[in-house]
């Protein structure tokens, strides 16, 4: 049973992120090398503005926007459905390796596969799914052990490790291309928010429009494999299955945000921590501030990076490392 004060609370605070999420919406779409006036977004959005207007609120400032909410929003759901079955404070997509898997399969495609334009964008999420669930799949067998089941430190450890080999072999990859190519794996690697277009969004949307409320679903296994083994065990879990289910959920989830956002990490380590500090550790809870926070942190991250250095900023992804590398030493130090 869930106390009516905490149900209370968590939504004022839904509601405190979404009014967060639409401020800083407003303030991105007025900012940029384009000016476009606060006075003029409004008769823009209803298809009043001059051409130079429209051009630059829904063919550049939206669909970055919208791509960076929906990236930040896989990435937190995505770390914390791997703290959960990990019972792991320090599991993230980007820190455990995951990320790096996808980016060495998006390097791979990218520099020698032949590319049509018509289905680069729907591509992109395929082939970083298949490179970061096979990278998934080897750390979840290296800290496997028969007979203790998976090792929540191990599988950090080993993640970190498999993340800085996968990163060398990125930097390998993209010695002896041409220079065209080696700026866009440059941009991937740093969090760069490059696929902002339309067809970018619809990539990545039906990803999330199914594994979000699948996640929901699960939230009561999350709940008994979060606590302890002999609690799920005891309660007819299918601890192995279920496992192996949600970290394909997560694995999908964080390729489909990487692949339009390069290397992103610590989204998926801070938005957890916070909605759980803030609404408690039940996923019907902390889910949904977890997915609005992750959205609203990347989304903030990309639109102050992006006014503190002209004319490119910088990237999303270093800027979120500025405050979620602090944050993680903190954690790995007080646990």
């Amino acid at each position: 049973m869930i106390h009516q004060a905490i149900v209370r609370k968590q939504r004022i605070i839904v509601t405190l992120l979404v009014l967060l999420i639409v401020g800083t919406t407003i303030v991105s779409m007025g900012m940029g090398s384009a000016k476009l006036s606060y006075d003029r977004l409004i008769p823009t959005l209803f298809g009043q503005g001059t051409f130079k207007e429209t051009f630059v609120l829904y063919s550049i400032r939206m669909p970055r926007i919208i791509i960076t909410l929906l990236a930040g929003m896989a990435l937190a759901l995505s770390g914390a459905i791997l703290q959960s079955i990990t019972r792991n404070e320090l599991a993230d997509p980007g820190i455990i390796g995951i990320n790096a898997g996808a980016g060495v399969a998006i390097t791979v495609f990218f520099l020698y596969m032949p590319i049509d334009v018509a289905s680069f964008a729907y591509m992109l999420p395929i082939v970083a799914f298949i490179g970061a669930l096979a990278t998934a799949t080897i750390i979840y067998l290296f800290s496997y052990q028969k007979n203790a089941g998976l090792q929540p430190v191990k599988l950090v450890l080993t993640g970190i490790g498999f993340a800085m080999a996968l990163s060398g072999v990125m930097m390998v990859l993209i010695s002896s291309v041409e220079r065209t190519k080696v700026d866009f794996i440059a941009k991937w690697i740093a969090g760069n928010i490059w696929g902002a277009d339309w067809p970018f969004i619809w990539a990545i949307l039906p990803w999330l429009i199914v594994l979000i409320p699948f996640t929901f679903y699960k939230a009561n296994r999350l709940n008994l494999i979060a606590m302890n083994e002999p609690i799920a065990i005891g309660v007819g879990v299918q601890l192995a299955k279920e496992r192996r289910v949600l970290l394909l959920t997560a694995v999908a989830l964080a390729a489909a945000a990487v692949s339009v956002t390069g290397g992103i990490a610590f989204i998926g380590l801070l938005a957890p921590h916070i909605a759980k500090a803030l609404v408690g550790p039940r996923h019907q809870l902390f889910l949904p501030v977890a997915i609005l926070g992750g959205g609203f942190l990347l989304l903030l991250a990309d639109t102050i990076g992006r006014q503190i250095v002209a004319p490119d900023g910088i990237p999303a992804g270093v800027m979120v490392a500025l405050i979620g590398a602090p944050y993680f030493v903190y954690l790995l130090l007080k646990k």
